[in-house]
């Protein structure tokens, strides 16, 4: 091994269950080996108040290491691999007004965060060619502090303008995850599909064994409301939520249905928010049927009602909207019985005093910075109030996207050879969340003053410290790499 090896001492790691098994972890770059310090687990009710856990920490034996080792201490912390986001827009090249690689990619590590898929169409160019691509991982360079995978894109002008299938093809030999592609889509520059073209751009990701990501509302029921709504003068935050209800994303769920049945495609469908699109989900995948979903932490934080808050209504603003309290406890459930493949944080940053102040709701921008909080989060309302067991949360926020990704031959796991990608966790203490403290070029989140049950301490990417909550100075050497489908790095 040609670097130094580091040992990471008594922290827990997840046993299965709710268990937990304290460990050393020896790594460089990657993990080496996981030495066991207990013959056996131990129950998270035996530990999960402050009082029981310092007492588990005071019994701890002395670790048996050599002189010499470069040894840390992990002060008896829950140790997680280093999570994946599937789903991230951090703009660069192009809107880095509102975010970029550096201040999106700091935030994510910040967040135990090691690896994201940065998505297509909030990039200039859009990545709908080889060509745009290559243009894309240009501008990358030495600007991420985590390590990154790409999205392809299919728009509305990839497959009326260009030669579609050449594209598609090219941008999954380079390495892209996925394609992206929208039923209702908000930009010039990456229009939306019909369902014909849905079912074109289908055939050609299962022609290439990828993965298809769509944004699932229908267009047809969005604009004509929109419309009715604007046209009679409606400006609040109510009217644009029955823009874009339940009724619309079960309404696109249901054509992508239709088109996973007839192509075979892989069918992904992204920030999911609604119970009756779940249902069709759960339907689909009972008869087999090649379709998935994610959904984020503001759909399971948050209700409509939320918009009433003037301190956060902004800022909660998203497309497809946050649903209701039935919608919420669906999708909690559908985590945990897994029709619900992971959670992502859709991160989307803006300015703003510039995007986030109208007066006119229709004009706020939609999208909220939430790479940083997705971790904590899920572990404070998910784990630690019973939704989901420890297991169930690490694979939603690890292993089930790295696995989804293709990702997992290098990520997702501490098992030996994986890539040292991993972040120190403490359940035992309380982080109010501050939309100052953030990292996010756009600093404001709808969760501004909540009180999570978790917070991150710190994270190593490739064996290198890269997040320190107790160093807030530190600063990577933004060593993050493009991981292409199949765990290449370039």
């Amino acid at each position: 091994m040609s670097e130094r090896l580091s040992i990471l001492s008594n922290v827990l790691a997840c046993a299965g269950g709710n268990s937990l098994r304290l460990v050393d972890v020896h790594f460089d770059g990657a993990i080496r080996k996981v030495v066991p310090r207990h013959s056996e687990p131990v129950e998270w009710p035996e530990i999960a108040s402050r009082e029981d856990w310092q007492r588990f920490r005071r019994q701890l034996p002395a670790a048996p290491h050599a002189s010499g080792e470069d040894i840390l201490d992990g002060e008896c912390l829950l140790l997680i691999p280093g999570a994946v986001d599937a789903h991230v827009h951090f703009d660069t090249p192009g809107y880095e007004d509102r975010e970029d690689f550096e201040h999106g990619s700091l935030a994510a590590a910040c967040g135990g965060v090691t690896t994201v898929a940065d998505m297509p169409c909030t990039s200039v160019p859009p990545v709908t060619s080889r060509a745009n691509l290559e243009t894309k991982f240009a501008a990358l360079h030495h600007r991420s502090s985590v390590d990154y995978a790409l999205w392809g894109g299919i728009s509305g002008q990839m497959l009326r303008e260009r030669d579609a299938r050449e594209n598609v093809c090219e941008l999954a030999e380079a390495g892209v995850v996925g394609f992206k592609c929208y039923m209702t889509s908000g930009m010039d520059s990456f229009a939306d599909l019909s369902p014909s073209e849905l079912a074109a751009a289908a055939r050609l990701a299962k022609e290439v064994a990828l993965p298809l990501a769509v944004h699932a509302e229908e267009r047809s029921l969005v604009r004509r409301r929109e419309q009715e709504l604007r046209t009679a003068g409606r400006k609040d935050w109510r009217a644009y939520v029955q823009s874009r209800d339940a009724q619309a994303e079960s309404a696109a769920v249901a054509i992508l249905r239709d088109v996973a049945r007839a192509t075979g495609c892989a069918i992904h469908i992204v920030h999911l928010s609604s119970a009756p699109a779940l249902e069709i989900v759960a339907a689909s995948q009972s008869k087999g049927l090649p379709l998935s979903a994610e959904t984020c932490p503001h759909y399971l934080h948050f209700t409509e009602n939320d918009f009433d808050r003037p301190e956060i209504s902004a800022f909660l603003k998203t497309a497809p909207p946050v649903k209701t309290e039935t919608d919420r406890a669906a999708l909690w459930q559908g985590l945990a019985s897994g029709t619900l493949s992971f959670v992502t944080s859709d991160h989307a940053g803006c300015d703003p005093a510039r995007e986030k102040s109208s007066a006119d709701f229709w004009e706020i921008y939609g999208g909220i910075p939430g790479v940083e909080h997705r971790v904590p989060h899920l572990f404070s309302e998910g784990f630690k109030r019973g939704r989901l067991s420890l297991e169930r949360t690490v694979e939603l926020l690890s292993s089930a996207p790295a696995r989804f990704l293709g990702l997992a031959a290098r990520k997702g796991s501490l098992e030996p050879g994986q890539d040292a990608d991993f972040a120190l966790m403490d359940l035992w203490s309380e982080e109010k969340i501050l939309a100052k403290r953030m990292h996010s070029k756009g600093q404001y989140t709808p969760f501004e003053g909540v009180i999570f049950g978790a917070a991150v301490k710190r994270t190593w990417l490739r064996g290198t410290l890269v997040a320190d909550s107790t160093d807030p100075a530190l600063v990577s050497a933004r060593g993050g790499r493009w991981i292409r489908r199949g765990g290449e790095t370039a």
